[in-house]
């Protein structure tokens, strides 16, 4: 068996897609693209797709994992360029790799999120962040299925700062883009939890909702504060395994 993991992203209108409609739409794509799949036993068996802390309805994201079990091998780009044609354009599957480690989902640890405030000044967003970063705990309130829940959305951002040029704003309105790094932790901290603590903090009230995407996701290098390519390891496992082994590369499936 040979498992593939697979990078894609929500784009456009597609962000409002919930993930059991991107769930449909994939597997739609594995059959139209006949991947051959490894399937579940049991009476009703399903591909074997492993999806990874997939990014809220409502949300752009350039970075969503998902990993798939084939029986047969497979060239990863191949694979790749295959199902991309075979999605809808805006759910677009970006980049390939064998699995060739272990714990995908261990290595999605944070993620990077950019938040558009369309009619927001760039100068009443920076005073929010600044109190957002001095406040020691901003807590926020979200409706769960057992009532509104009451956590702290400070403890989990890594980074959070404005971030403006002259392509973000592409006519004379006001807006201002926000940058954050956020641990993925339980309760989940999301980028409307980080808005609902600046509406807090300093009364930052966007007049129209904000558009948000997910830039990044994967392990949190503590040190420096930034979010690593999560299949980076198994890239590298197979550059090792190639170059140990010229003719393993020769005989890579097709």
């Amino acid at each position: 068996m040979q498992r593939i993991r697979l990078r894609y992203t929500k784009r456009g209108r597609l962000r409002f897609t919930s993930h059991r409609d991107f769930q449909r739409a994939f597997e739609r794509a594995l059959r139209r693209a006949e991947v051959p799949m490894a399937y579940s036993a049991g009476f009703t068996p399903h591909p074997k797709v492993s999806y990874a802390n997939a990014a809220p309805t409502g949300t752009g994201s350039e970075a969503e994992y998902l990993e798939i079990a084939l029986t047969a091998a497979r060239d990863p780009e191949r694979l790749r360029a295959l199902l991309d044609e075979s999605m809808p354009t805006g759910l677009d599957i970006v980049d390939a790799v064998e699995a060739r480690t272990s714990g995908l989902a261990d290595r999605l640890t944070a993620s990077v999120w950019e938040l558009r405030l369309d009619g927001v000044d760039p100068a009443e967003a920076e005073r929010a962040v600044a109190a957002f970063n001095a406040a020691g705990a901003v807590e926020v309130q979200r409706m769960a299925k057992n009532g509104v829940r009451t956590f702290d959305a400070r403890s989990a951002v890594v980074h959070l700062e404005t971030h403006s040029s002259q392509a973000d704003r592409p006519t004379d309105q006001p807006c201002a883009i926000l940058r954050l790094v956020v641990r993925h932790v339980t309760p989940a901290v999301r980028p409307d939890d980080v808005l609902s603590g600046l509406r807090a903090v300093a009364d930052l009230a966007p007049p129209v909702p904000a558009g948000v995407t997910r830039l990044a996701q994967g392990l949190l290098d503590e040190e420096t504060g930034t979010v690593t390519d999560p299949l980076a390891p198994d890239r590298e496992a197979a550059t090792a395994v190639t170059t140990a082994d010229p003719a393993a590369a020769a005989k890579a499936p097709v």
